[in-house]
């Protein structure tokens, strides 16, 4: 199986989870961390549920990883997230050694692995990881642009009312 066959087949398993959280009525961002073939963390978003800012799809996979491999130090393993990571959970990833990140869409208001900065390639910090962008991104971007077009039309006042 080649890396691309493989990557789509860990992308659908982080869409699942974004799927997980729309129906909560979160923000569909899913995440996954393979290791070894095998997802040995899964998260979805909980910021509205918890009330927790920090309870996005790859800290909580990154936390449920930690767990499993007994270790904070991710190495070996790969991220799959459906929307690229912002600051705080690029920063997380540097920080836990995970060494391949892979996502489906851009984030042009947040994105900190390639649109608004490179946090995973900045040669100033202690660990880099490499960076996939674009694995199955119209069906990542389709979520989300679905997602707040619901939330628009629901807020949208109707012929004056």
């Amino acid at each position: 199986m080649t890396s691309e066959v493989a990557d789509d087949d860990w992308m659908r398993a982080a869409i699942a989870e974004a799927q997980l959280a729309e129906a909560k009525g979160e923000v569909p961002v899913g995440a996954v961390i393979v290791h070894e073939g095998q997802i040995i963390g899964r998260g979805h978003n909980e910021r509205e549920s918890s009330q927790d800012p920090t309870q996005h799809a790859e800290m909580i996979a990154i936390r449920d990883a930690a767990e499993q491999l007994r270790s904070w130090r991710l190495i070996d393993t790969a991220l799959y997230v459906t929307l690229e990571p912002c600051p705080m959970c690029a920063g997380a990833l540097v920080n836990a050694r995970v060494p391949r990140v892979i996502w489906g869409c851009d984030d042009p208001k947040a994105g900190a692995t390639r649109t608004l900065y490179n946090i995973g390639s900045d040669s100033r910090l202690n660990h880099r990881f490499d960076c996939v962008p674009g694995v199955l991104r119209d069906e990542c971007s389709a979520l989300l642009r679905e997602f707040f077009s619901a939330i628009r039309a629901k807020n949208t006042p109707r012929n004056g009312r």
